[in-house]
């Protein structure tokens, strides 16, 4: 079977190899063009590297695209990770259409920060979807879905790395199986039973601090890596990383007003919170780099709320 994958990242990187691994004919890679002074994307690397062609299109919608598409005659195109609008007229060129992956539980939390909202919704479950893509937002037929839980202090990066990236590379080997094999059977979402939200942005980042302690937990681990839940220490933008919960009696402290600082320890930063403490471990002020809570503490002389 011809396979056109398409993607970008380290995603669309394994997706690439792991199609290739499998014995499927890897006819061609479609990303989208890096920004100027950017590294070439994975995605490109890895296909260059097995004397892949490579395709990079402005839009999907060009005639350009339309052209290649054709040209390259495939069987299926393997959609992994795709931030660009893909028109129903090309999706169709590929002899059995397209496939793409979402890592969720679709229709729940379509768009593209679809993880960082279970975690900061307070979910103990999500997963992932492997769909036949159409023109309304991962609203398509499914095709397979993936569940998995959600740990009470997991992060995006822990989520994703360790359980979405991987089982979402099987899956598409699976679905792309009963493709060739005449077994795939898709079924209609119930899209107005789902969910749609837009992408984490860093207004939306910001720590809720007015909310239970454990609102503003979440927000945090939906954040880690990125873009990063802030909060502001002392008229500088703060950004919070790798933090625990802690219940009011872990230190004793009555707790000041919530989003102020509780204490300073060798390590760590603790907030006070409605409900408890968040106590973080690694942060990044401003433009500067990730580092330790503690070592950033002292070097800007922090104290505790009312010291």
């Amino acid at each position: 079977m011809r396979i056109v994958i398409m993607g970008q990242n380290d995603f669309g990187r394994a997706a690439l190899e792991a199609f290739c691994d499998k014995g499927f004919t890897v006819v061609a890679a479609v990303c989208a063009p890096e920004k100027p002074g950017a590294k070439p994307d994975p995605l490109k690397v890895a296909a260059t590297g097995r004397d892949i062609p490579v395709h990079q299109f402005r839009s999907l919608r060009s005639p350009e695209a339309h052209e290649a598409f054709e040209a390259l005659d495939p069987d299926l195109l393997v959609m992994a990770y795709v931030l660009q609008f893909a028109p129903d007229s090309l999706l169709s060129i590929p002899r059995q259409g397209a496939i793409q992956y979402h890592p969720s539980l679709l229709p729940r939390h379509r768009g593209p920060s679809a993880i960082s909202w279970a975690i900061a919704s307070g979910a103990r479950h999500t997963g992932l979807t492997i769909f036949r893509p159409t023109e309304g937002l991962d609203e398509g037929p499914v095709l397979l879905q993936v569940p998995v839980d959600i740990g009470p202090d997991e992060t995006l990066g822990e989520l994703y790395f360790d359980q979405l990236f991987p089982k979402g590379i099987e899956a598409l080997l699976t679905v792309a199986g009963q493709v060739q094999r005449g077994e795939a059977r898709a079924q209609s979402q119930l899209v107005d039973g789902g969910s749609y939200e837009g992408w984490m942005t860093d207004e939306t980042a910001q720590v809720p601090w007015a909310q239970h302690v454990d609102v503003a937990y979440n927000v945090i681990r939906a954040c880690n890596p990125a873009p990063g839940a802030w909060t502001m220490v002392g008229g500088t933008k703060l950004r919070l990383f790798d933090c625990r919960k802690r219940p009011l009696a872990t230190h004793g402290e009555v707790g000041g007003p919530a989003g102020t600082v509780a204490r300073v320890t060798d390590t760590s930063i603790v907030f006070n919170a409605h409900g408890g403490f968040i106590e973080v471990m690694r942060v990044r002020a401003g433009d500067g780099k990730k580092m330790g809570a503690g070592d950033w503490a002292r070097g800007v002389g922090l104290q505790p709320h009312g010291a």
